[in-house]
């Protein structure tokens, strides 16, 4: 649900002479990745997708960012994803203290109708002014994604600059505001796991996606409520370059879920989100 190729951006460790470099295996020493380095192995394209086929993934979403410090073009992303041949799908972003006013709202419609790419990504907490997910400048990019029947995807977790902003009660007020809008919730807001579960519990238009959170400490609880309520808002990831793409899958299957659980939290939940075309 949530993996990046290392060569999109710096940030992602394409250079290995970068503080992003050094970041990249931080944070997957963090995250109890094996093989620190893992990510230097799929410099390009075909690398990348012999590496997503290996770990028996058949499509992996690139979740684009668009912040003063990581600016991804929506133009390149789907370029990359048309280049794939359906394997990459991208998710644009747009950031509304960049682009003032209407201009937003149409970068949305760009993004949906043009491009094509297949939601909308907003990182509240990294903007130029930081502010929270349920802030009324993110309103009209909510209202058109709810238009379109896009889903919006919130960038939270532990690395949100000001943590004050990585509060999943904000996206309650959201959920009410907006409710045939389907919310992706990156990272799920880890570590404010029980906060998350209780949006999630009151909305089902709340879907739950740790990545790689799902195997830090702690992370077990969104699996746990995977065999109940979560079942059908639950969502894999990886957050590839953070956490290597097999060993999460192999963690995924190492958390036990019952059979059909499991497949919805693997690919059936994303397919009905994402209004793909997977049987």
């Amino acid at each position: 649900m949530r993996a990046r190729p290392s060569f999109l951006h710096p940030f992602f460790g394409a250079d290995p002479s970068s503080p992003e470099f050094e970041t990249v295996r931080w944070v997957n020493r963090r995250l109890g990745s094996r093989d620190t380095d893992h990510f230097t192995r799929s410099p390009d394209l075909p690398s990348f997708l012999k590496e997503i086929e290996q770990a028996s993934i058949d499509v992996a979403i690139m979740v684009g960012r668009s912040t003063p410090q990581v600016r991804i073009s929506n133009d390149a992303l789907s370029e990359l994803s048309q280049r794939s041949a359906g394997r990459l799908l991208g998710v644009g972003s747009v950031d509304p203290q960049a682009l003032p006013g209407d201009e937003a709202v149409r970068e949305v419609r760009r993004c949906l109708d043009a491009l094509p790419l297949i939601g909308i990504n907003v990182d509240p907490g990294f903007y130029g002014r930081p502010i929270a997910h349920d802030d009324e400048t993110l309103f009209p990019i909510y209202a058109a994604c709810e238009k379109e029947n896009a889903p919006v995807f919130l960038m939270s977790g532990p690395t949100t600059p000001d943590l004050r902003h990585n509060d999943p009660l904000a996206v309650d007020r959201v959920a009410r505001a907006f409710p045939n809008l389907s919310l992706i919730c990156c990272h799920a807001f880890y570590p404010q796991i029980d906060a998350m579960l209780g949006v999630a519990f009151r909305h089902e238009n709340v879907f739950v996606s740790p990545d790689m959170y799902l195997f830090a400490p702690g992370g077990e609880r969104y699996a746990e409520a995977a065999k109940g309520f979560l079942s059908d808002q639950l969502l894999f990831g990886s957050s590839y370059p953070f956490r290597p793409i097999g060993q999460s899958v192999a963690d995924l299957a190492g958390l036990r879920l019952p059979d059909e659980i499991a497949e919805k939290v693997a690919w059936r939940n994303a397919v009905r989100v994402l209004g793909l075309d997977i049987a």
